[in-house]
């Protein structure tokens, strides 16, 4: 399971209200079937936190140190395209010279095709994926390696059709009316480049951010503070991905040398492109985290958190998992009291001006490395 070791990617999730007492039993109640009952059609349910075969679903393995942790499971049976292909012409082949006749018609063929997976399929291994989440006790916020719109779209409804408590991507919108009561929408757009206009600037909040975010850290001694754990060190590293629609390229990988300091760096931001998406390295004392953001999802992708070395070996499982997901959630903590900073300073216009000019002037002066 993606939350038990090695690195973390997860998208955000809210909860529209609080779970109901009978959380365990609704979960329960939309397992997943024995996969010895799985046949020719997908089946699907839910599964416990320790593997893909962890029903029935109870108390002791839907909730690990005080997290709930579940995972949606989906089974299917599939022969692989080559394997179909190959015992296809085997028969096509075998009927041509039977038949006498030089080629096959297509329905013929087709039918072959399906009496060929059919004969297959019941021997084929079965093919499984799994989506799990973690909810941390009295959080408001669902984490689950969601990274696709389907794999979002298919959580939220199955969590809802169990729980009856609906999901939203935590995205930088969302984030930034439930946190600090903004609209984004009522933001004017606003340019870093000296040389493209403001009305022609295209980013969104989340590409705002990590734009932002990229220039306190080089001008403003690249310091946070967050109410749990007190002040903490940010930077930002390539790859870099720069984004502007219209005219040219819309998007530009920045990966190799030294990307912060490259001239393509400073090209795309003169160009008015913005951070979509870089590698955020927070730092709190000698505990360090890396990680790619996605600014406009708000994902995470390849979290690494600080490993705990005077942690004894002898910790069972369930200590662990709570140590990775205490090291995670303070990454969230950090990140999201930096969002809630640039979303203060960018909702105080006239605080915002002097910050645009500085943007400008900081995009314009950068010192480049060939």
């Amino acid at each position: 399971m993606p939350f038990e070791s090695g690195s973390i990617s997860f998208s955000m999730f809210r909860l529209a209200g609080r779970l109901p007492a009978d959380v365990v039993e609704r979960f329960a109640a939309r397992a997943a079937p024995p996969l010895r009952t799985l046949g020719a059609e997908e089946i699907r349910g839910w599964v416990g936190g320790r593997h893909l075969l962890d029903v029935p679903i109870t108390e002791e393995n839907a909730y690990c140190a005080g997290h709930l942790r579940l995972t949606f499971l989906r089974a299917e049976r599939k022969a692989p395209a080559s394997l179909v292909k190959a015992q296809c012409l085997i028969e096509e082949l075998a009927v041509q010279r039977a038949e006498g006749r030089p080629f096959l018609k297509r329905q013929q063929r087709a039918e072959i095709r399906r009496s060929v997976i059919e004969r297959m399929l019941p021997e084929m291994p079965p093919q499984l994926r799994a989506l799990p989440f973690v909810l941390a006790p009295d959080s408001p916020l669902l984490l689950a390696p969601a990274m696709s719109e389907t794999q979002r779209d298919l959580l939220c409804v199955e969590f809802f059709k169990t729980t009856g408590v609906k999901l939203t991507p935590a995205g930088p919108e969302t984030l930034a009316r439930d946190r600090r009561r903004a609209n984004p929408d009522d933001w004017d757009r606003c340019s870093f480049s000296p040389e493209i206009p403001d009305g022609d600037a295209d980013a969104g909040p989340g590409r705002q951010f990590l734009t932002w975010l990229w220039f306190a850290a080089e001008e403003r001694e690249g310091r946070g503070n967050e109410a749990e754990g007190g002040e903490f060190a940010f930077m930002l590293d390539g790859p870099l991905v720069f984004q502007r629609e219209g005219e040219g390229a819309h998007e530009t990988l920045v990966r190799r040398g030294a990307p912060m300091v490259s001239a393509e760096a400073k090209a795309c931001l003169l160009a008015g492109k913005t951070l979509r998406s870089a590698r955020l390295v927070m730092a709190r004392g000698d505990r360090e985290w890396r990680a790619a953001f996605d600014a406009e999802r708000f994902a995470v992708r390849g979290l690494r958190v600080p490993e705990d070395r005077a942690a004894p070996r002898s910790w069972d499982p369930a200590t662990r998992f709570q140590e990775r997901m205490a090291a995670v959630s303070e990454f969230i903590a950090m990140l999201l009291a930096l969002y809630d900073r640039f979303v203060d300073e960018r909702s105080d216009p006239r605080r915002w001006k002097t910050t645009q000019r500085e943007m400008q002037a900081w995009a314009a002066g950068r010192k480049t490395r060939p």
